[in-house]
């Protein structure tokens, strides 16, 4: 095929089929175009985006503050590796460590990256800082979590398709359940040797989980008192997605600075990816404060690509949309309106039988297996009646739009999943 002939939905499904490696599932819809709420398949059709990148497009698509800056760095500077310094990156290092609260960041580029980083400055933190013997440091990690796929990362991993046939894997790792405080604490008393508690603060990829209100504050409290880190996985649920800037801020309703706010559980080290960038480059930091972060020497740890001015400028950008389009309380005011309205058709479903969520990431329990179609055939429905969603674990549908969207919008996407959800109840 030409390089200059329109491709058809099939063809780049088929070319994707034929030459890319198969290691994920996607829904048959091809899709060439995005902006704000909404994506356009090759075939013109319009969708809502109720995916969002997996949460990575919180500023919607195509945003032209952030394209901007993007753009115009690249036209300027790209890549200097960190063998000199360059004229963004200190730049965004101050502006992004007083955004959140912190000392110090080590910029980086994927979720799964920054994740690893986490790891490693904690392993080394336990060495020289706690006293730990070396090579005998444990992380305390939960049941269900979604951290990535580095061979580290399956190591602890309760999904079995993505650890079958990866082994050997990496040792050093205490599985316990999620939002149960109890196991926390036995796990953390067990051994001298527990270097951190790695948590995602909601687990988005295991189906919306959302913890008993109190449990992060007396987990980081139980961490404390332990001289144990506290590390917050937020790739997913930070930058605004959960009604707050952090979810670990809790109920708090201000953007920045949350610190401050008696509902803020402030992390010992701080994992961010993700909308860091507003999804357009791959870009993502891991924070922490100097007692913590000055264990990491020269030539330690590090990336050629981290911390490059493409990613300087299109991160600040990014957070810079965030605060001025106040993307925190819009979420969290549509969220609640989401799992209203939703709620209200569930309680007499057959098809569907539960909403939960936290601001713009929710998603709906359907009434049948975990191994069966139906979260899947509800999810192919939907694109055909013009909103993209996707399962997880099977008999879950997560629901997570770009923040930019309004009332008119999400009520108008509610109007579409219950009208979908009809077509299938029993």
């Amino acid at each position: 095929m030409s390089v200059l002939e329109k491709l058809t939905s099939a063809d780049a499904i088929n070319l994707e089929d034929k030459y890319g490696a198969h290691n994920y599932h996607p829904l048959p819809v091809v899709l060439n175009r995005g902006e704000g709420v909404y994506v356009w398949d090759v075939e013109g059709k319009k969708y809502y985006d109720f995916l969002s990148a997996y949460s990575a497009v919180n500023q919607g698509h195509c945003h032209p503050k952030i394209v901007g800056a993007m753009v115009e760095q690249a036209q300027t500077l790209t890549l200097t590796s960190r063998a000199f310094y360059n004229d963004k990156l200190g730049v965004y290092e101050e502006y992004i460590t007083k955004y959140f609260g912190f000392d110090k960041v080590l910029p980086m580029n994927t979720g799964a990256e920054a994740v690893e980083t986490a790891l490693k400055i904690c392993r080394k933190w336990a060495y020289e800082k706690k006293g730990i013997s070396e090579n005998e440091a444990q992380i305390i990690v939960c049941d269900g979590n979604f951290h990535g796929r580095t061979t580290t990362i399956i190591s602890f991993s309760n999904d079995e398709n993505a650890r079958k046939n990866f082994g050997p894997y990496t040792a050093g790792f205490i599985k316990i359940a999620y939002d149960d405080l109890d196991a926390l604490e036995k796990a953390i008393t067990s051994s001298k040797n527990i270097a951190g508690f790695l948590v995602e603060p909601i687990q988005g990829e295991a189906g919306v989980y959302v913890p008993s209100e109190t449990y992060l504050a007396k987990a980081k409290a139980l961490c404390e008192a332990n001289n144990v880190l506290f590390i917050a996985d937020e790739v997913q649920t930070g930058i605004a997605r959960t009604g707050s800037l952090l979810a670990v801020c809790g109920n708090c309703t201000c953007e920045n600075q949350c610190e401050k706010q008696s509902s803020y559980v402030s992390p010992d080290i701080l994992i961010l990816g993700k909308a860091l960038s507003g999804g357009a480059y791959p870009v993502s930091a891991v924070l922490a404060n100097d007692e913590i972060m000055n264990v990491i020497k020269p030539g330690q740890h590090g990336s050629t690509f981290g911390g490059n001015p493409i990613a300087a400028a299109v991160a600040m950008a990014a957070m810079d949309v965030v605060s001025e389009e106040h993307l925190a309380q819009n979420a969290r005011r549509l969220g609640e309106i989401f799992r209203s309205e939703l709620a209200q058709y569930i309680a007499t479903s057959t098809i569907a039988t539960l909403v939960r969520g936290k601001g713009l990431l929710n998603a709906i329990v359907i009434n049948d297996t975990e191994d069966s179609d139906t979260a899947w055939n509800i999810c192919m429905k939907l694109a055909e009646n013009g909103l993209l969603a996707k399962p997880t674990h099977g008999n879950i549908i997560r629901f997570a739009p770009p923040l930019v969207m309004n009332e008119e919008q999400l009520l108008d996407c509610v109007s579409i999943i219950i009208n979908t959800l009809k077509q299938f109840e029993k």
